[in-house]
């Protein structure tokens, strides 16, 4: 009689994905917060406070006077400082304040890469990751990767010339990207529910009418980062018309081109009313979604229903701080829910996650 002894390499290779999905839950509430970090930061104008990139060494603040000065000396350097800042009468207890967020900001992605990068090792090295996920999951690891990139490229982007801002396109980049990673972290929280619940269970598809609604939506938020990096919220303080009108005057002076990525008062009319495009994008999203899981609908209805009342909220207080943030973190709640809606309906079995 013989007998198998098993080894390590055979024992614990059982597929967790229910544990998986919770993981990526977790990061995916992490992203959430961070953009509402990186609101406030950008709402604070403390995005140039902080002039280099030290992955490691800039873990920690400054301490000590010496320091701190050092650190303020490098953002009286900057254009941001010399044009605006400067002459505003900037003391180093205000430097202080706005290098805080943006400290905070750097932080809290190191924080997220560690927090799925760890774990990421422990579930492959203990044979937990389902067939077909490892790729999925690298993919999310180097979204994470580039968005730490495009956010220096943005910081960067402030720091040259004459620049008192960071470039609202490398702004859009940063944003969308984080808004990607999270849409993907969702569905494949959700594709590995899915499986927990059916070992036969299939990953939900993506079809042109997903794909569709995806555009629009994306459109939305990208309209959404320009008018905060060119802070265009602050074209009109009423609605639903801009300052009396209905349409703003635009400046064509440059043409088409440079009026739709540049002109603060045509960006801010475009996000206005673009935005009531997704809406009715959204309510059909839940209509289908719907006959898949009502809590889905609801959560998608939820979001956009609650993201119009802050918009309006954020023009008409003049896009006070907290207003703003809090449609800035609703912005990516809809991005979840809409996620979670197409997964229902891209769904090619009975089982709910």
């Amino acid at each position: 009689m013989s007998a198998t002894i098993a080894t390590p390499a055979t024992s614990n290779r059982h597929p967790r994905p229910l544990a998986l999905a919770n993981w990526l839950l977790m990061v995916a509430a992490l992203v959430v917060l961070i953009v509402m970090v990186g609101g406030i930061t950008r709402l604070t104008e403390s995005g140039l406070s902080i002039t280099q990139w030290n992955p490691v060494t800039g873990v920690l603040p400054p301490i000590g006077e010496a320091q701190w000065q050092a650190e303020f000396a490098k953002y009286r350097a900057t254009p941001e400082f010399i044009h605006e800042a400067g002459p505003a009468g900037m003391t180093l207890a205000d430097f202080k304040f706005i290098f805080f967020w943006e400290w905070f900001h750097r932080l809290l992605g190191r924080v997220i890469g560690i927090v799925f990068a760890l774990p990421l090792i422990w579930f492959w090295i203990g044979g937990a990751i389902p067939a077909g996920y490892k790729p999925r999951l690298l993919a999310l690891l180097a979204l994470g990767g580039l968005q730490g990139t495009f956010g220096w490229l943005m910081v960067r982007s402030g720091l040259q010339g004459e620049m008192t801002d960071v470039s609202h396109f490398w702004l859009s980049v940063h944003l969308l990207t984080a808004f990607f990673t999270l849409g993907g972290l969702v569905w494949t929280a959700l594709d590995l529910r899915m499986l927990a619940r059916d070992p036969a269970a299939r990953p939900a598809s993506f079809s042109l009418f997903a794909l569709a609604i995806v555009l629009i939506l994306a459109l939305q938020l990208l309209l959404g980062a320009w008018v905060a990096g060119l802070n265009a919220g602050h074209a009109a303080y009423d609605w639903p018309l801009m300052n009396g009108r209905l349409v703003p005057e635009v400046d064509l002076s440059r043409g088409w081109g440079f009026a739709l990525t540049h002109d603060a008062f045509l960006l801010h009319f475009l996000h206005r009313w673009w935005a009531w495009v997704a809406v009715v994008a959204l309510i059909w999203l839940a209509r289908h979604a719907r006959e898949g899981e009502r809590k889905a609908s609801i959560a998608i209805h939820s979001a956009f229903g609650t993201q119009i009342i802050l918009g309006i909220a954020t023009v008409m207080t003049g896009v006070a701080l907290w207003v703003a943030v809090a449609h800035q973190v609703v912005g990516a709640l809809v991005v979840a829910a809409t996620t979670w809606g197409l997964h229902v309906i891209g769904r090619r079995t009975g089982v709910r996650p």
